[in-house]
C-alpha cells in the first residue's frame, strides 16, 4: 500500500482494537494500547498503537493523538528499559510498503537491543505463542511509571 489511501477497517490492529483478534496487553488506556508484537525482532518487542484514529501512517496522525502517542512511547520505553536491562533501544516507525510498512494502523515498535544479540529483521521473525510473551509483558507493566 502506497502512503495515501482509505483506512482498512479490518486490519489486524482494528481487529485487535475492536477485541477480534487477541493480544498480549502491556497495559491501555483510553486512548493507547500497547502490547506485544506476535513476530518480535527482539525480546520485549512491543507496539504502540492509538484507539481513536484511522490514520494509516504518521503523515496522516492528529497531532493530538501523536502527542498521547510519543508520551506513551516513552512511558512504555523506561518500562522496558527497567524490566529488560537491554543495551540499548530502537523505536521504529514506518509508512508505506516502501518504507517498510506492514500493518496500515500507524504504530510505533519499542525493541530491546542487546550487543551479542542479532535482531531479527522486521517482518521475518517467527510468531511467538502468547504463553511465551505474557511474562514478558507482566514485567515490562510492573515497571511503568
Amino acid at each position: 500500500m502506497s502512503l495515501h489511501g482509505e483506512y482498512d477497517p479490518d486490519n489486524i490492529f482494528a481487529k485487535i482494537l475492536r477485541g477480534e483478534i487477541p493480544s498480549v496487553k502491556v497495559w491501555e488506556d483510553d486512548h493507547v494500547l500497547a502490547f506485544m508484537d506476535v513476530f518480535p525482532q527482539s525480546e520485549g518487542h512491543v507496539l504502540i498503537i492509538a484507539k481513536q484514529s484511522q490514520a494509516r501512517n504518521l503523515l496522516e496522525v492528529e497531532p493530538d493523538i501523536l502527542a498521547r502517542l510519543t508520551a506513551a512511547l516513552q512511558r512504555t520505553a523506561v518500562a522496558v528499559e527497567r524490566a529488560l536491562k537491554p543495551d540499548g533501544i530502537a523505536v521504529m516507525q514506518f509508512n508505506g510498503d516502501a518504507g517498510g510498512q506492514t500493518v496500515f494502523h500507524l504504530h510505533f515498535h519499542i525493541i530491546p537491543r542487546w550487543a551479542d544479540r542479532p535482531m531479527k529483521g522486521h517482518g521475518h521473525a517467527p510468531m511467538a505463542e502468547a504463553a511465551a510473551l505474557r511474562p514478558l509483558a507482566d514485567r515490562i507493566a510492573a515497571e511503568l511509571a
